[in-house]
């Protein structure tokens, strides 16, 4: 295969996939159920399927309890099964077209708790780069499987989710080893992370309730339990469009990094990574949500075991069941807390929406959910009792003028005391003109790739096996 760096779809080609020349869209689709490593995969990072419909389901009100609808866009039908793979590309591919980053010297560090690391490690090698993924000891087994199987080196750094300094120390560690070899990709402080979800997920949420009419046609909260700060980039889209929306962070009550300024390891794999990230625009939320790693981990159990399956039927019917219940990771089931302690909290009225997303599906978690006790239908029952019909908006900690200070403050002693960002573009921070000029960017980005794709096109049409341009 040639070596010449491969890029695919542009940001406005993944919201809008069929904007993709028809004869690459179809030679990607085909591929898809062909050969999941074939590099025309990447012009399958969409949330939209073939189709061209959004992929998501809807838990109704007799299931959740509350008013509102909670709407889930799931992430299972991505090429590595998380739509953490966008984010992945775009930082990859922007940093391919800015001349960052060379196959020929470069070998690119991932820095991750396992979903970014895995679309990383599968990124890298369809776009011709070699790659390590670090990421903590006690992440899932499927996480360090499919890193290996997509072709990359890992490195297991200890802890657990909520380790990421360690990560942090690993990597600087490497960078002043190997300085000309070494070239970190950091999701916790890169844009192009922001602006995938700004402009991809948060334009996929706007369409989603437009396009199929559900509830009101408007966005009352968009709910997301935060990790690099990426996904919920998504809301400041939503709220350019629906200025009243609520945008609330959920993270784990066993590390509430930014409802207590407190610390402690959890097992939500995914967020709730101790510290307040770069890209995480925090004068823009309204609000901080709490949610247990065992009712997480327990509900996850309850939607993809036989006896929970059984017992959901009764409420939900067999078909739907049957259909969410391979939709859905551990970070996923807690999004979906957030969400009616979100609705219960503000008292949200019926034809609401609520936007989340299912980052990953239960593929990733057999070995988490395998080590948990068995249940039966009662067993099942009190669960969901406690879990979802019951859920007190308990924890729930607002944005008001001095939190989101507080929230934005706790960004100075990782990024400036630690990880080397000015103070002066920490207090850029503080106005929303930032980080709408970070999410203009998309469109030179775009005409970036394009003009990489028609400088290689004789590469690429042979990497590809069909002209792209």
């Amino acid at each position: 295969m040639n070596n010449v760096p491969v890029i695919g779809p542009t940001y406005e080609e993944m919201l809008h996939p069929w904007k993709i020349k028809p004869e690459l869209r179809k030679a990607a689709i085909d591929m898809k159920k062909e050969d999941n490593l074939h590099p025309l995969n990447l012009y399958n990072i969409t949330w939209r399927n073939e189709e061209n419909d959004i992929d998501y389901f809807i838990l109704p009100p007799n299931f959740t309890n509350i008013k509102a609808n909670i709407v889930v866009m799931y992430a299972k039908n991505f090429p590595t099964g998380s739509h953490k793979v966008g984010p992945t590309y775009a930082v990859l591919s922007e940093k391919t077209v800015l001349n960052e980053v060379d196959p020929f010297v470069h070998r690119l560090v991932w820095p991750s708790t396992g979903n970014y690391g895995v679309g990383g490690a599968w990124v890298s090698s369809r776009m011709n780069y070699d790659s390590l993924v670090i990421l903590p000891e006690e992440m899932s087994k499927e996480r360090f499987d499919l890193i290996r199987a997509y072709g990359s080196d890992v490195i297991a750094t200890p802890g657990c989710e909520s380790n990421v300094k360690e990560i942090y120390d690993k990597t600087w560690e490497l960078l002043r080893k190997f300085p000309d070899k070494i070239r970190i990709l950091n999701q916790f402080d890169s844009f192009a992370n922001y602006r995938f979800h700004e402009y991809v997920t948060g334009n996929a949420m706007l369409e989603l309730v437009d396009e199929y009419n559900i509830g009101n046609g408007r966005i009352a909260a968009v709910v997301l339990t935060v990790g690099s700060g990426g996904t919920i980039a998504s809301g400041d889209r939503v709220k350019k469009v629906f200025p009243e929306v609520k945008i609330v962070a959920g993270e784990p009550v066993q590390c509430p990094t930014l409802s207590l300024n407190g610390y402690g390891g959890h097992d939500i794999q995914g967020i709730g990574d101790k510290h307040a990230t770069w890209i995480h625009n925090m004068m823009n939320c309204d609000g901080v949500v709490q949610i247990d790693d065992m009712d997480c981990k327990r509900m996850l159990k309850v939607f993809t075991t036989e006896p929970g399956k059984k017992y959901l039927k009764t409420m939900l019917g067999e078909e739907t069941v049957d259909f969410i219940s391979d939709k859905l990771g551990i970070s996923g089931v807690a999004n979906i807390i957030a969400a009616v302690k979100t609705a219960k909290y503000y008292d949200l009225k019926e034809g609401d929406n609520i936007l989340t997303v299912a980052t990953d599906s239960i593929e990733r978690y057999h070995s988490v959910i395998d080590r948990m006790p068995e249940i039966d239908n009662c067993g099942a029952k009190n669960v969901y009792d406690r879990v979802i019909r019951f859920q007190e908006p308990s924890f729930f900690f607002e944005g008001d003028k001095y939190n989101r200070l507080r929230w934005h403050n706790l960004k100075y002693y990782t990024w400036v005391e630690q990880q080397g960002k000015s103070i002066e573009e920490l207090n850029n921070q503080l106005e929303q003109n930032y980080w709408e000029h970070e999410a203009e960017k998309v469109k030179e980005i775009d005409r970036m790739i394009k003009a990489y794709h028609i400088k290689h096109n004789t590469e690429l049409k042979q990497i590809f096996g069909v002209d792209h341009v």
